[in-house]
């Protein structure tokens, strides 16, 4: 079995555990704040120039801005992350790749490798990350998978499996093409799982970078195509993108005292200013908030005349603005199913979160033990007969 082989029936395997783990985990929350508000005479959300994006909080996965953030668009070399996450996912960052006339021919931004060449995929995905290079991007998808057109579907099974559902990915860089878009949030979903990879984010932190090639010996600095790295101290990546059609783009990251946030900005005229600006607001106006512990009892589930605990099956954490947290309502909501026993982990129901009316976070309730109900007193006999008005 060759190892390209291998390599798709991890990815196959991987898509199927990660599809169903993303049906019962908790999915980034569509917690959408206005786009312009005034609080005694002030501005309190930043100007941002993009024609789509999105600020979410990569702890809780909860939407803290967003601007036509579900409208598919040119990625342009944001498309990278995704490139540069697959590969990590399937293959060591000590691989020897050789690269092919087509890497070689690739056009636009490069890091100018010629056909021959021979260099670890480590320094392939820092040419991808650091440098934007086309040519870099070319030469991993042949590494993983053997070709440019088997890379592209591990691609898109990768980003289906994060839950990006509305993005088609055709070439690995982002050159455009039609059939290429995605979305500030299908970006910011697979923003938030790539910096859970230690290699990536390290990588994307950096302001310059030293590639190190086998054959021949040489090495090559780049430069990061990520301005905001200078500008603003608490940045730490993520990825540029510039093309005719997708306009200026960029998926940024920033740490503060542990907590990061990541945007994303496309079609972006000022994109680093967006950035910076929708960063600090983030960290200024919004706060994370752990409303309870996995193990809590939040309520009761009748059980056959007794009363069964019902506690919370994951922590319960959000991160809203500040000045809405005076307007949280939590609710317990019990199936009302006839059972006459439960099994340990059983659901009960579920613990809803709400700002006003909107639902913004919800959790499993469930039973913290099995429990068996007496036969006569789990009937409700009203179930039994219609209703008459």
């Amino acid at each position: 079995m060759s190892k390209y082989t291998t390599r798709l029936i991890i990815s196959v395997f991987l898509f199927v555990f990660l599809i169903s783990f993303t049906c019962q985990a908790e999915e980034i929350d569509e917690v959408s704040i206005e786009t312009s508000k005034m609080v005694t005479g002030k501005w309190t959300l930043p100007y941002v120039s993009a024609h789509s994006a999105i600020l979410i909080d990569t702890q809780t996965g909860d939407i803290l801005y967003e601007r036509d953030a579900y409208k598919k668009r040119p990625p342009a070399s944001t498309t990278k992350v995704l490139t540069a996450i697959t590969a990590l996912d399937l293959a060591g960052v000590d691989e020897i790749s050789t690269v092919s006339e087509k890497a070689d021919r690739v056009g636009e931004s490069s890091i100018y490798l010629s056909k021959g060449n021979k260099l670890a995929l480590g320094e392939l995905i820092e040419g991808a990350l650091i440098r934007s290079g086309n040519d870099a991007c070319v030469a991993i998808a042949e590494q993983i998978a053997g070709s440019m057109e088997e890379f592209i579907r591990l691609m898109n099974l990768k980003a289906v499996s994060l839950g990006a559902f509305n993005s088609n990915f055709v070439n690995p860089h982002g050159l455009p093409d039609k059939d290429h878009y995605s979305t500030a949030y299908d970006l910011a979903v697979i923003a938030r799982y790539a910096m859970k990879n230690p290699v990536f984010a390290k990588t994307v932190a950096q302001q310059y970078g030293v590639i190190e090639y086998n054959q021949p010996h040489k090495s090559q600095q780049v430069k990061n195509t990520n301005k905001l790295l200078w500008s603003y101290p608490l940045a730490d990546g993520i990825k540029t993108g510039t093309t005719n059609a997708a306009g200026k783009c960029l998926i940024a990251s920033a740490t503060k005292e542990g907590r990061r946030l990541i945007c994303v900005l496309l079609n972006a005229p000022d994109r680093f200013g967006d950035a910076h600006r929708l960063l600090e607001w983030g960290f200024n106006h919004t706060e994370i908030y752990t409303l309870g512990k996995k193990g809590d009892q939040v309520g009761t589930y009748r059980l056959g005349g007794r009363d069964i605990p019902a506690v919370l099956g994951s922590d319960v954490v959000i991160c809203i603005e500040k000045e809405k947290k005076n307007m949280l309502k939590e609710q317990a909501l019990f199936h009302q199913n006839i059972r006459r026993e439960i099994k340990a982990g059983d659901i009960l129901g579920y613990y809803n979160i709400f700002i006003g009316d909107k639902l913004i976070k919800q959790a499993m309730l469930v039973s913290p033990q099995d429990y068996k109900g007496s036969p006569w007193g789990i009937l409700n006999f009203k179930d039994f007969f219609p209703k008459t008005s």
